[in-house]
Formats: C-alpha cells, structure tokens, sequence
C-alpha cells in the first residue's frame, strides 16, 4: 500500500472488525444479536473517479434524461421508481445539467433550499407519511444529487440514518402504489411550477 494520506489514516485498524457495540440497542439500529462488522478494507488511492467524472463511467443522469423523472422544472427533476422500496416512497433530486456540489453555479445554489422544502413538502402529502427524511450520498455518481426517503406515519423506529436500511428491510411498496405516490407527489410539485411528467 502507497503511504497513508493523513494521520487519522494511519492510526485506523485495516483488515481487523470493529465492535457492533457502539450501535446495538440504539433507538434507531435496525439490528439486534449477533452482528458482526466486516474487516475494515485498506484505502484505495487514488480513488476511482465516480460515475460521470472523467476516466469514470458515463453519467447516468446525463445518458437518459428523461429516466424515472416524475417532475421536472427548468432547473431540477426529481426521479422515483428505479428499484422496489419498502417505505412508501424515495425519489432522487438533481439538477438537469451536469453539475458537482462545489461547481452549482450559484444562481441554481439559491434555489436549493427552497427546492428541497418543496420536495419535502410534496411527500409529505402521500397519505400516511410523518416526515421527510433528506440526504446527500455523493460517492456513487459525480452530478449532484439529493436522495428524500418518506417516514411512515407513527413509525418511530424508522427515524435517523438507518432509514435508508430500513428501506431495503421492509416489505416492497406494490408497484401500483408507489406509483399512485409517486403521481401525488409530482401532482404536489406541479402547483407549484414545474410539470409532472409520465
């Protein structure tokens, strides 16, 4: 292995388990008993470039415009259904240029919060649904993007980060009703600007 980047990488365990014990019988840790850690993996560097980057896989986002978007104005899209969920709905916001988070132009920055308060709000309108859980995983693809996941009503448990394995955990949505969510939710979006599509 190439030298270790920074001291905090030096002092990490690689090929050795970490104790589950810090997150067994936390409120919102999925999992109870025998749970063990994979062996921590060495870093790889450089990292590979993510999809879309240069000397990475094409953008998927820039290869198929129009795949999974439900609603879409002149800036944003908003895309669901591109696998079964176990919550009642999960959808993907991102704008419709190719852009990283540290190159958004700042035009398009200023309508971020605003985007995601309205996206919020929109899922919140399926019935049955308590809050709007939103986040930024940035490692799998280079233009940016903003995941929102749909709490179940009165479902406690489901709160915090270990919302989006409790999506794969729970039984799947039937098709048709992720797809009456999803109408309702571009519907949502729609009266607000913008148009549902599909």
């Amino acid at each position: 292995m190439s030298e270790l980047p920074s001291e905090y990488h030096r002092r990490l365990p690689y090929g050795e388990r970490m104790s589950a014990e810090g997150l067994m019988g936390q409120r919102f840790f999925p999992f109870e008993g025998d749970v063990r850690v994979v062996p921590l993996d060495e870093p790889v560097l450089p990292e590979p470039p993510r999809g879309g980057a240069p000397g990475g896989s094409p953008c998927v986002t820039c290869s198929d415009l129009d795949k999974f978007v439900i609603w879409r104005d002149e800036q944003w899209q908003l895309k669901a259904g591109f696998e079964p969920n176990g919550l009642p709905f999960v959808a993907v916001l991102e704008p419709r240029e190719h852009y990283r988070l540290d190159n958004l132009p700042p035009e398009l920055t200023a309508t971020l919060g605003p985007i995601i308060q309205r996206v919020a709000s929109a899922i919140r309108t399926i019935d049955g649904v308590g809050r709007t859980h939103f986040n930024r995983w940035g490692d799998g693809s280079e233009h940016f993007h903003v995941w929102f996941l749909a709490r179940p009503l009165g479902m406690m448990q489901l709160r915090g980060a270990m919302i989006a394995a409790w999506d794969e955990l729970l039984p799947q949505v039937p098709e048709a009703e992720f797809n009456a969510n999803a109408r309702t939710v571009a519907a949502a979006l729609s009266e607000g600007g913008g148009e549902a599509v599909g």
